[in-house]
């Protein structure tokens, strides 16, 4: 059982909102998640995850929850009054602290010498994490709030950890409309014996745009869950779940508009000890229709972030791991490899004075329960989704804590690109967007150095292949794009670089790819990886 500590000093915090910075390149919607970035599910930075939280000095510091932080947030009264909950909620016992949703800028932050490696950010996605306070009477070291501190929030972390008894609750409206958006929560790091050690997994399947209760799919049915008021409820405790629905709906919020995060306390370490599990939450929309609402949503999300903290003990009611979403349907893409195999011959040829090498595909991560029964870092993974990559096959041994260096797991194998406009890739394959086997998917292009995302492409703006199959009535299930230094036409990638620091990629830089695929519409998961077919890259290169 948890007591709060005595004795508390009271520690009153306000801030001011940060604001992104501006694209250097333009307002369009990839110019602009270049320098928004976000944590990629795609990249294995051995560390990276916790690596601008270490201390290079730094006393603790005690830090308690009778939050006085502020924020307005446009919820219709009919749904509740925020006001009223966080009353109801102290009414029943409860601390309640106040956090923050915000971007995070990683390459931005790498150039402020913040972290060591930008951390595989997705610049395809702005992910927003959840900054929140300590627990009353946490000793926090110092130097745990400085990613708060580099966006403008203070007395609140990236990094925390949780009782068994306490909640983090989201209220406020999900993303306006967009392909994808999803809220998970993550084993960040772990204690293994005396070694700390960066994880980076997903703790159990994600709520997703497909699963969420909101205003426009009360209780889960069929209707409009963008743009819509939620309350999501992140608790291992049964009893403590329960409570904070009967708060809010004393406040006015619907039942059917809630949702219970369970956290799966039986295969992690609750608490607030040395040893205890760190964790973070994320929220991942994709591909926004009106990119110009998406940007205001990403600047200044229309949510709050509570943190309760029960002020007497209780009795603990754990809940079991919940079932995870079925992966797969049976039906499959290889109807279409004998086209796809066509497609590979019409680039060849295309590209016959040219000397190709074709770039191995292989799975690029573990899932995220398996990185947390083997101690290594998978690098942010969500059952949403797979992940294929250039780079080889990462050994993970030893699980390196990078608590210190934050550098990034070097991949066994890359490429580099010149500014010959003679030398360049193409990525090709199924558009499974098309296919109906996701919901979107991408391919990004990184700096195998620092891991640094400096860009990709989203399938709602893949070509189809029929300008190399005229005429093969499964051309338009293909795509084919072009990734080059130099760009002399449509459907081409330009690597930024040189001179542009963690936004570009130097000439001589090794370079990777990540592709991703995100939620099969029949199952609410990411694709089984036998049912599709792997996306493909050939590099060409002037001939010796």
């Amino acid at each position: 059982m948890y007591r709060d500590a005595s004795n508390k000093t009271v520690l009153h915090v306000r801030w001011d909102r940060w604001q992104l910075s501006e694209a250097k390149e333009g307002s369009s919607r990839r110019d602009f998640l270049k320098i928004a970035g976000g944590f990629a599910a795609g990249a294995v930075v051995a560390g990276a995850a916790v690596a601008a939280t270490q201390p290079v000095a730094g006393p603790a510091v005690t830090q308690t929850v009778t939050e006085t932080l502020t924020k307005t947030v446009p919820v219709a009264p009919s749904v509740g009054d925020i006001s009223a909950f966080r009353s109801a909620l102290e009414r029943d016992g409860f601390v309640v602290g106040q956090g923050e949703a915000a971007v995070f800028p990683l390459i931005e932050a790498y150039e402020a010498g913040l972290i060591k490696a930008c951390w595989g950010n997705d610049p395809t996605k702005p992910y927003l994490v959840c900054l929140v306070p300590p627990s009353p009477g946490e000793q926090v070291p110092s130097y745990k709030f400085k990613v708060g501190e580099f966006l403008g929030l203070k007395g609140v972390t990236i990094l925390f950890r949780m009782r068994p008894d306490e909640a983090l609750v989201f209220v406020g409206r999900t993303p306006p409309e967009c392909k994808y958006y999803s809220y998970s929560g993550y084993l960040m790091e772990r204690v293994y014996g005396n070694e700390s050690r960066v994880i980076f997994a997903d703790i159990t399947d994600a709520l997703n745009h497909l699963t969420i209760n909101t205003e426009g799919t009360p209780d889960g049915a069929e209707g409009n869950p963008f743009d819509s008021n939620t309350v999501i409820v992140s608790t291992a405790d049964k009893g403590i779940d329960e409570r904070v629905r009967a708060a809010a709906t004393s406040a006015g919020y619907s039942s059917s508009i809630m949702n219970t995060y369970m956290i799966p306390s039986p295969m992690l370490k609750m608490g607030l000890e040395n040893d205890s599990d760190t964790f973070n939450f994320f929220i991942r929309p994709s591909i926004f229709k009106d990119q110009q609402a998406g940007d205001a949503y990403i600047k200044n999300p229309p949510a709050v972030i509570l943190r309760l903290t029960p002020k007497e003990p209780v009795n603990l009611n754990p809940s079991s791991v919940a079932e995870l979403r079925v992966r797969g349907t049976g039906k499959t893409e290889h109807d279409l490899t004998p086209a796809l195999n066509d497609l590979r011959k019409a680039i060849l040829a295309k590209y016959g004075d040219l000397e190709p090498t074709e770039l191995e595909i292989s799975d690029a991560l573990p899932e995220g329960i398996e990185g947390i029964q083997r101690g290594i870092n998978v690098a942010g993974p969500t059952r949403d989704a797979i992940y294929l990559w250039t780079g080889g096959q990462l050994q993970f041994h030893p699980p390196t804590p990078s608590l210190i260096t934050g550098k990034a797991e070097t991949p066994p194998k890359t490429f580099t690109l010149s500014d010959d406009p003679n030398e360049f890739v193409i990525v090709y394959g199924v558009n499974h967007e098309i296919s109906g086997k996701a919901t979107f998917s991408s391919f990004t292009v990184y700096g195998a150095d620092i891991w640094n995302g400096v860009g990709g492409v989203t399938s709602d703006q893949y070509p189809t292949a029929e300008k190399y199959l005229p005429g093969n009535p499964n051309a338009k299930r293909l795509y084919a794009y072009k990734i080059a230094r130099r760009c002399d036409g449509e459907d081409c990638y330009r690597v930024p670089g040189p001179g542009l620091k963690a936004h570009g990629i130097e000439l001589d830089q090794p370079i990777f790819i990540i592709f991703r695929v995100y939620c099969e519409p029949a199952t609410k998961a990411g694709p089984v990886k036998s049912e599709i077919l792997w996306d493909r890259a050939i590099k060409f290169s002037p001939r010796k």
